[in-house]
């Protein structure tokens, strides 16, 4: 995403080496990602469909992640939350209902927070008045 206030050379060019250093650690991961589906399912690949493949993903990440930044922005956050990852997939209908499933699983086996904690811990610690006790 292209931020509305300038930015110096030197940040510039930080940003380019962070990128460079990022999409060669992309390239070396998905090279050994087909190297390894190549080797699983019997099949032959060329270098230059790796080399291709690996590109294409790389943009399609910054695409996402220029999205993602978007979709906080517009919420006035600076975050990126699971909403805005499962918003990014609304035109992969499958894709989305996967995110949500995966998200509901995620929140599912998410701890209670502590305040939830101590709440249902301080129930417990009350005698209920609805108890009938019988003395032998």
């Amino acid at each position: 995403m292209e931020d509305c206030f300038d930015v110096s050379d030197a940040e510039k060019e930080d940003d380019e080496e962070a990128t460079t250093h990022l999409r060669d650690r992309f390239r070396i991961s998905t090279i050994s990602i087909a190297e390894s589906e190549v080797k699983q399912n019997n099949m032959e690949i060329s270098q230059s469909v790796v080399v291709c493949i690996s590109d294409l993903a790389f943009k399609l990440a910054e695409q996402l992640a220029d999205d993602l930044e978007l979709f906080a922005h517009h919420a006035n956050r600076k975050t990126v939350n699971m909403n805005d990852v499962i918003l990014s997939a609304h035109r992969n209908k499958h894709l989305a209902d996967s995110l949500r499933s995966f998200s509901c699983d995620l929140k599912a086996k998410e701890p209670q927070s502590e305040k939830k904690r101590k709440k249902s811990s301080n129930k417990e610690d009350k005698p209920l008045h609805s108890v009938l006790q019988i003395d032998p």
